[in-house]
């Protein structure tokens, strides 16, 4: 695996993207920095200033590497590339919703969280913390994990739409105008949903895929949350629930989760979801 994240790290300073290395996250749960508690196990870099040592330089790269061979590969964003970081199913719905329905043909890598790290051309805005629910912006300023790092989860970053078989997509008007817009309402402030519709279908193909990638030890609960979600949109009138089973039963088929235990947890996560209620301003 060393040797696989030293050749990604290469490739990557050849064709002109900086990277720098970040700490790996230990099999047993941590990170290697050492420090308890660690809030960003995997995810922070090993050097003194960061960021701003990112390089595209091979020979910098190798020595890195050799320092620190189990180090997962940062890449900075905002120079080849920026990155919507969509981290939960309600962002990718939201961020659909905001392209017309669907994401562009473009590099897309699942996170080990179960997240989506989505590459547009580079704007020149910078980072953007909730820039929709859900979803950060990494510009200029911020960088990324690349596959085929380690999450703390024991899972592995890929590619679902690997470089080389899309560019970095161009960023449409209304993801445009949002970027160049000012910073988003607190953490909070309902969000109203124009299309209700739309968003939920997008929200069950989400909720769906996300039950699909659970990894060992999570997967229950995520098909209960999933499960809680869609009963929302259930109760509003917006998903048909015969349509919700179907399709997170199937997901949970994916998962490896068994049959007995998917039918409870989906019954009892739809029932919780329905008597919550949902709103368009949800």
């Amino acid at each position: 695996m060393e040797d696989v994240l030293l050749a990604v790290a290469l490739a990557w300073a050849r064709r002109g993207v900086p990277v720098l290395p970040l700490h790996a996250p230990e099999p047993g749960g941590g990170c290697d920095c050492g420090r308890p508690g660690c809030e960003r196990p995997g995810k922070h870099p090993w050097l003194r200033r960061g960021l701003t040592d990112a390089s595209t330089d091979p020979r910098r790269v190798e020595l890195w590497w050799a320092r620190w061979p189990r180090a997962n590969v940062g890449l900075r964003t905002g120079v080849a590339m920026d990155v919507a970081d969509v981290d939960s199913p309600e962002g990718l719905a939201a961020l659909r919703h905001l392209l017309g329905g669907d994401l562009p043909r473009a590099p897309l890598a699942r996170t080990g969280s179960g997240g989506w790290h989505v590459w547009f051309a580079p704007t020149g805005h910078g980072n953007r913390v909730r820039l929709l629910p859900g979803v950060d912006w990494r510009g200029a300023g911020g960088y990324v994990v690349a596959p085929p790092s380690r999450h703390a989860s024991g899972r592995a970053y890929t590619w679902v739409v690997a470089p080389g078989a899309a560019r970095p997509a161009a960023v449409p008007g209304a993801l445009a105008e949002l970027l160049a817009g000012p910073e988003p309402p607190p953490r909070g402030r309902p969000v109203e949903v124009a299309h209700p519709r739309r968003y939920a279908r997008a929200a069950l193909e989400a909720e769906a895929e996300r039950v699909a990638w659970a990894v060992p030890g999570t997967r229950n609960d995520t098909l209960n949350r999933a499960a809680f979600a869609l009963g929302r949109l259930v109760g509003a009138g917006l998903l048909d629930e015969a349509t919700a089973r179907a399709e997170l039963a199937r997901a949970a088929r994916r998962s490896g989760l068994g049959r007995a235990e998917t039918r409870r947890t989906i019954r009892s996560g739809l029932t919780a979801g329905r008597r919550t209620g949902w709103s368009r301003a949800a």
